[in-house]
């Protein structure tokens, strides 16, 4: 892993001023192994357009780079893509630590059914969860789902224990085709515009004022 504030090229930094909407400029983007991480460099292209003062790291774990290369999303973001993985030599610092202490927001997306599970548990084995479990920041999960998966308990209970979390909100994934059965019977996550209109508000709910 690298610096989080490391990047790749100039796109405009020195005129960020904050996303009207959105109440954060810099976002951590986790991106697991389901089939919709292919959609991320349409999505983060809208994103951009859309929001283009907003800073994006991305961060893929292993499994997610079997559907979309670093290389796009570095091109997208300006920014070099972490491995969701802990470093093979040794580092001057936490990667976890400056990840949480850099972003204002944090957006899982997707997020499949074992990364939404080990999220709700506490785990906290990869530098996104350590960062997950550790930042007061908004957190924004999407799940992806296979057929089944979301009328499963154990899904159920995980996000139940999830949106509990002060600083979490889960936005319900949608009836999608499952390109393994050819019926639309999986589950994909939900559009990233209400991701982001979720996670928006959650941020605006946390910063709030509190009422005299």
């Amino acid at each position: 892993m690298t610096d989080p504030t490391e990047r790749t090229g100039d796109t405009g930094s020195a005129a960020r001023t904050e996303p009207a909407g959105l109440g954060f400029t810099r976002l951590l983007f986790v991106a697991t192994g389901s089939v919709s991480a292919a959609e991320l460099p349409s999505w983060i292209t809208w994103l951009r357009s859309t929001h283009p003062a907003l800073e994006i790291q991305t961060i893929l774990t292993r499994s997610a780079q079997r559907f979309v290369t670093r290389e796009a999303l570095n091109l997208l973001t300006g920014r070099r893509t972490l491995v969701d993985a802990w470093p093979d030599e040794p580092v001057l610092r936490a990667p976890h630590v400056d990840l949480t202490a850099w972003a204002e927001a944090v957006l899982v997306y997707p997020s499949t059914f074992s990364y939404t599970a080990r999220l709700a548990l506490g785990l906290a084995d990869s530098p996104s969860l350590l960062t997950a479990q550790c930042t007061a920041a908004p957190v924004a999960v999407a799940p992806a789902l296979p057929p089944g998966g979301a009328q499963s308990h154990a899904y159920r209970r995980h996000a139940e224990a999830l949106a509990e979390r002060p600083n979490c909100v889960v936005v319900p994934p949608v009836p999608a085709l499952s390109l393994t059965t050819g019926r639309t019977d999986s589950w994909a996550p939900a559009p990233l515009p209400d991701v982001v209109d979720g996670l928006a508000a959650l941020h605006r709910s946390i910063t709030a004022e509190p009422a005299p």
